[in-house]
């Protein structure tokens, strides 16, 4: 058996389209970080960038399980004395409601420049208009198991 590595510029780009009032936010990670990395293709390499574009939207109405919508909380440090900050998921909903997606799938990426480059590829709205209709999006129906 013969191990190929498939270069970028040979894997046709494929669109993606997720609606976030669908699906749970975390099962909807998962499975968006599979596809950015290209896992889900048998031509996956992990040096190079294979995975699709994705498109999220209805990001405002994102679907949490239990009671998290009051107790989550998102950490951020400064890197001062005292710095340590944290916003609920509630109030990070009411004023960036595109971060509660990106924030999901941004920790469940490689942290290196390739990850960096991968979380270009999502794009996420609030609400049902995107402006890569020309891109003709797939529309994701149900989640990878």
């Amino acid at each position: 058996m013969k191990t190929s590595h498939v270069c970028a510029r040979d894997v046709q780009e494929r669109w993606l389209l997720y609606d976030a009032s669908e699906h749970t936010l975390g099962r909807m990670a998962t499975d968006i970080a599979m596809r950015l990395m290209g896992k889900d293709r048998p031509t996956y390499t992990p040096s190079e960038l294979t995975g699709a574009r994705v498109v999220v939207i209805h990001s405002a109405r994102a679907r949490v399980g239990g009671d998290k919508e009051g107790s989550k909380t998102y950490m951020r440090f400064t890197g001062y004395a005292g710095g340590l900050w944290g916003r609920s998921l509630a109030d990070l909903r009411a004023q960036r409601p595109n971060e509660i997606v990106k924030l999901a799938v941004r920790r469940m990426l490689p942290k290196s420049k390739l990850g960096k480059r991968m979380m270009s590829r999502l794009k996420v709205y609030p609400g049902a208009e995107h402006p890569h209709t020309a891109q003709k999006p797939v529309k994701v129906e149900s989640l990878a198991s």
